[in-house]
This record gives structure tokens, C-alpha cells and sequence, in this order.
């Protein structure tokens, strides 16, 4: 049975659409992917079964298998029901914890950060100017389960002004191993408006990232442009009629970022 959530929302309408398949253990790759497509979602989770108590979970995006997608483990877990569950998945394994009110906290596996090298051919394929990025946040590419190039600019409009060459940044994405770009724009000391293109995955626009907001709770936490106890809100999906509100918290002491948002049922 395939059950229909929008993650990272409390509307039906808004937030990040994803599949659910709570028993895949008798399906195999070519089958996931076909359902996958199928949906046409950014993402469809696939549990395939609970070794040692861990739900296996897998997910793939209408091209491919993704390592770690944050709003299908958002969806899969509400739909499992409150309480704690872990997730073991490619990356590595994923706490989530749900509450009575259908919101799920993740935690990811340890982020790492590291330069940003074809910058310039990401950027012609954005469409973007150098003068317009943000030299408080220099370019990155995060890691908390997935790639993602951090950039980030000092105007909304041109963050709302997205229209990237799809083959170019297809191209340099898979050949980079980049699932997602995080695109950034900080309006304020602990909320950012993003935006993530998802070529690879046969998506233009992806509506709510979670691993991605893992990943850039991480390089904010690396680079020191945030407390260590930050609780960060991201705004994503306002520029598709999909808003979606995503919080992302650092824990002294703890390797992996939380992101929690809540996720609905959809018609």
C-alpha cells in the first residue's frame, strides 16, 4: 500500500509531497523505482524491512536511489505513529522521534563541510552572477547523509528569480555526486528563505529539503556563523504555492543536527 504525505507542512497543499510504502520487502529496485516515478514526487520511502528493531528504508526520486531524503523520513515516521524509531538507512542510521501533534525530529548522521570547487561552472548554470553572492556565507559543499553545494546571495528577488539551464546543472550534479543545491538567502539572524534545485532526481524544484537543512545546519555550525545551540528556522517552497517551514536545531555536544517539521496525510 503507497500512502501520500506533505512533509514539512500542516496543509495537504503545501509542504513536500512524498510517498510511503511502509512494506516494500517483497519489491526490488526496478519496482521501487518504477513506483517512484510513478508518483512523480521528489522522493518515495521504501521500507524493506526492521533488522535488529531499525526500520530499513530506502529512498528513490523518480531518476534514482537517493541516499538520505529528510522529508520522506519526516512523512515515513509520522506515518508509523508517535514515539521513537530508527531508521537505518544508506547513509547510516537516523533517530527520529515523533510527537502526539504529528511533528518528527530527525537526527542526522555526523555533517562534514568542505570546499566548493566548479564554482564558476555551477553558477553559469544558475544563471548567476559572482557579485550577487553572499560573502558572509561562502560557498560549501555539506554533508548529513547527502551532497549539497551551499550558496547563498544578498537579494530575495534573486533567490525568487530562479531559472537554471537543467541540462548544464544535471550534468555538473551527477558528475559531482551533488543530490541537491542548497540556494540561500539569509533574512535574518537565525532564518533563512532556500531554495533547491533537484535536476538528478528528475525534479525541478524540490519543495522541502530536509537533508539538505541538515547539511546547512552543519556548515553554519563549522563555520561558526551560528551558536553552537541554534534553533534556525527555513522557509522553502513559498516561490512554488507549496510553502513549507522547516526547523533545524544544534545540541552542544551532539554530532548530528536535528530537523523537525511535522507531515499530513494528503488526499
Amino acid at each position: 500500500m503507497i500512502s501520500r504525505y506533505a512533509a514539512f507542512t500542516e496543509d495537504p497543499a503545501g509542504g513536500n509531497p512524498a510517498g510511503v510504502v511502509l512494506d516494500a520487502s517483497e519489491f526490488d529496485d526496478a519496482a521501487m523505482l518504477r513506483i517512484a516515478a510513478e508518483l512523480g514526487y521528489s522522493e518515495t520511502a521504501f521500507v524493506t524491512g526492521r533488522p535488529e528493531g531499525a526500520y530499513r528504508v530506502r529512498y528513490f526520486s523518480p531518476l534514482t536511489e537517493i541516499p538520505f531524503c529528510g522529508h520522506a523520513t519526516v512523512a515515513t515516521a509520522v506515518a508509523l505513529g508517535p514515539g521513537d524509531h530508527l531508521f537505518r538507512t544508506n547513509a547510516g542510521d537516523v533517530p527520529v522521534t515523533v510527537d502526539d501533534a504529528g511533528v518528527a525530529t530527525l537526527i542526522s548522521v555526523a555533517p562534514s563541510v568542505r570546499p566548493l570547487d566548479h564554482l564558476t561552472e555551477l553558477l553559469a548554470a544558475l544563471g548567476w552572477p559572482a557579485g550577487d553572492l553572499d560573502p558572509a556565507l561562502p560557498p560549501r559543499v555539506a554533508y548529513a547523509g547527502a551532497h549539497h553545494p551551499i550558496v547563498a546571495v544578498t537579494s530575495r528577488k534573486r533567490l525568487a528569480g530562479l531559472d537554471y539551464d537543467v541540462p548544464a546543472l544535471k550534468s555538473l550534479m551527477t558528475e559531482r555526486d551533488w543530490t541537491t543545491i542548497q540556494l540561500v538567502f539569509r533574512a535574518g539572524e537565525d532564518t533563512f528563505d532556500v531554495r533547491n534545485p533537484f535536476p538528478v532526481g528528475g525534479v525541478y524544484e524540490d519543495p522541502a529539503t530536509g537533508a539538505a537543512a541538515a547539511a546547512l545546519g552543519g556548515y553554519l555550525r563549522e563555520l561558526g556563523l551560528v551558536p553552537d545551540d541554534a534553533t534556525l528556522l527555513l522557509r522553502q517552497g513559498d516561490d512554488l504555492g507549496r510553502p513549507s517551514r522547516i526547523t533545524v536545531r544544534l545540541v552542544p555536544g551532539e554530532p548530528g543536527v536535528r530537523v523537525s517539521g511535522a507531515a499530513v496525510p494528503m488526499p
